[in-house]
């Protein structure tokens, strides 16, 4: 039997890499938990990484700028940087909606 019907991922693990508290951090955090509540309510799960508290965490990911938000679920790994303030493209990075055509 093959089932051909594109399923919804049923969780979303995100984190988000940090450095400290900045304005720049605090927009990116604010911008993704407004996104997520909006787009995948009940079904997401936020990590928040400082790098200057474990900046070891930024190998795993190979994280080079931040604020940076890595997809870890559903696959594949996205990773978008930013503030996350442009919200098309944010959505477009998740694969929540696709990319238009101009």
């Amino acid at each position: 039997m093959n089932d051909t019907t594109e399923t919804e991922p049923e969780s979303w693990e995100l984190r988000l890499y940090v450095a400290g508290q900045t304005p720049k951090s605090i927009t990116a955090f604010n911008n993704l938990k407004k996104l997520c509540e909006e787009h995948l309510a009940g079904k997401y799960k936020i990590e928040i990484i400082d790098l200057l508290k474990n900046p070891q965490l930024a190998q795993g990911d190979q994280i080079f700028a931040i604020p940076t938000l890595v997809r870890k679920l559903p696959q594949p790994l996205k990773k978008i940087i930013g503030d996350l303030s442009n919200t098309e493209r944010v959505l477009v990075g998740l694969d929540l909606r696709p990319l238009r055509e101009k």
